[in-house]
């Protein structure tokens, strides 16, 4: 039995394809292996409804709404296992070859939470998200699970930490990152210090659920609030869990007062 203020996280590592229908059954199975261990949250990777497609591709075909199949399986599966959900999916936009890069929060009773469309779209080492997808509104979004409050970003988002404090001044005590983050020369060290930086700038934890395989990294994790590394997969199909402490995240920004000690007081512009 968890102590009073503590949440019990599982991130899950795979790699999803454009076959949606295999996607939905991978989601179903995953999320009811994690649940052995009665997290209170899983958190799957971005894109897990679909892959992104080849640079010059469209992903506007496999977009859905919020009250589409994948939703279905993520509200189902969050009441069967009784455990809250994070995953990455493409939702329709107004431009029907340019969707949302959406995460979508489902609480343990199937309900929604929250919905986050990413800000920041990877344009950058070669590649062009914005081709494919539209950005989302520039505002933070944290969901209440349980006691604590989550704050939801996607992988590039990582690489502006003005977003990850916003989440934080907005309450988040957990930072959530879904992400497929692109393999290639130096990323890998790239994504680990992101997350273990995020979590010592804010004084907060980080939960990261990364796509692996050829194309991306893996490496998902679960950093403390002094950036140690708690949980982590490797580069193979998996999950981690970690118990998060309301105690451990007092305790630290006791010690580390940072985000108190602050004189720039930045606001999303």
């Amino acid at each position: 039995m968890r102590h009073h203020g503590e949440v019990k996280i599982a991130v899950v590592q795979t790699a999803s394809s454009d076959d949606k229908a295999a996607n939905r059954e991978a989601v179903a199975r995953l999320v009811g292996e994690a649940a052995r261990d009665r997290p209170d949250l899983v958190v799957l990777p971005e894109a897990m409804m679909a892959d992104f497609a080849v640079a010059g591709g469209s992903v506007g075909a496999l977009a859905e709404a919020l009250d589409g199949e994948f939703v279905g399986v993520l509200r189902k599966a969050a009441a069967e296992h009784g455990t809250a959900i994070v995953a990455g999916m493409f939702e329709r936009s107004c431009d029907e070859d340019r969707p949302y890069n959406t995460l979508l929060a489902v609480g343990a009773d199937g309900e929604l939470l929250g919905a986050y469309r990413k800000i920041h779209l990877y344009d950058a080492f070669g590649y062009k998200e914005s081709d494919q997808l539209t950005p989302g509104d520039v505002s933070p979004v944290v969901v209440e699970i349980g006691a604590h409050k989550f704050g939801l970003m996607t992988c590039y988002d990582l690489r502006f930490p003005e977003l990850s404090r916003a989440l934080v001044d907005a309450g988040a005590e957990v930072l959530v990152v879904p992400a497929a983050w692109v393999r290639g020369p130096l990323k890998e060290f790239h994504w680990s210090t992101f997350l273990t930086a995020r979590a010592i700038e804010n004084t907060c934890y980080v939960a990261a659920a990364a796509q692996n395989g050829k194309k991306y990294c893996g490496l998902s994790q679960i950093v403390d609030p002094q950036g140690v590394g708690v949980a982590a997969v490797g580069e193979d199909d998996g999950y981690a869990t970690a118990e998060l402490s309301a105690d451990r995240l007092t305790e630290v920004r006791k010690r580390n007062p940072s985000l108190q000690n602050r004189r720039f007081t930045v606001t999303p512009r």
